[in-house]
């Protein structure tokens, strides 16, 4: 055998018997009371540095940890409205916003159920303004009144969004399709108007009383010469 190879071969069982000490070692440097923590190895690994939202930070331009959001960041879960407050913003409002349902009985039923909390103690059961605390406060007008059967459903989501006289905001309370939902109960149980959603616009008014209905143009025109016929009988 050569001297070299000796060597070798004996070096071998040296290295396996330095690797065993140190995981033991370790093991045991691990493994302390349980009111003692073990030894932590690489603890970057496992939890980075943490800095104070306030505090001095070499990493960022502005020297400070918290950054400002970048113009128009919107915050998750937050609907911007684009609307302010008043009566022409209200009815451009009206003309801008579409209400995303249509009454079925499934959102008939939500709506009726968020109109009873949120909405009833002050507009009463039927939408008269005979809530509860109406007599306590100036009495909301009733939903059958003309001023408001003339609000589009964008109109009355500008209301209960950013509120209108004595009735505050409700955007806190209610998302914006709990607002719809009830909008889409008030305007087709307690006032009977039709609702728009996908797909279904509004029905067409109702003819004033007395008023001739308009024709069918799909009607034959009283004295017309009727086209010719066409198809397989038809003349060439």
């Amino acid at each position: 055998m050569r001297r070299g190879q000796h060597h070798r071969e004996r070096g071998r069982p040296m290295t396996r018997a330095t690797l065993l000490a140190a995981l033991a070692a370790a093991a045991i440097a691990a493994c302390q009371p349980g009111d003692q923590p073990g030894s932590e190895y690489m603890p970057d690994m496992a939890r980075s540095p943490r800095y104070n939202a306030f505090a001095p930070n070499r990493a960022t331009r502005s020297g400070i940890t918290l950054q400002r959001p970048v113009p128009g960041t919107i915050a998750r879960g937050y609907h911007p409205f684009h609307y302010a407050r008043g009566d022409a913003e209200g009815e451009r409002a009206g003309r801008e916003l579409t209400n995303p349902f249509h009454p079925t009985q499934a959102t008939l039923d939500k709506g009726k159920v968020l109109y009873e909390t949120y909405c009833l103690v002050c507009h009463g059961a039927e939408g008269k303004g005979d809530g509860p605390i109406a007599t306590k406060i100036p009495p909301p007008s009733s939903y059958k009144s003309d001023r408001v059967l003339g609000f589009l459903p964008g109109r009355i989501f500008h209301v209960v969004t950013l509120g209108s006289n004595k009735m505050p905001s409700y955007a806190a309370q209610l998302s914006p399709d709990d607002r719809w939902l009830i909008i889409t109960y008030v305007r087709a149980t307690l006032q009977g108007l039709p609702e728009a959603g996908p797909g279904m616009p509004d029905a067409p008014p109702a003819p004033a009383p007395g008023a001739t209905p308009p024709a069918d143009p799909a009607a034959p025109v009283p004295g017309a010469t009727p086209p010719p016929a066409t198809g397989s009988g038809g003349s060439r």
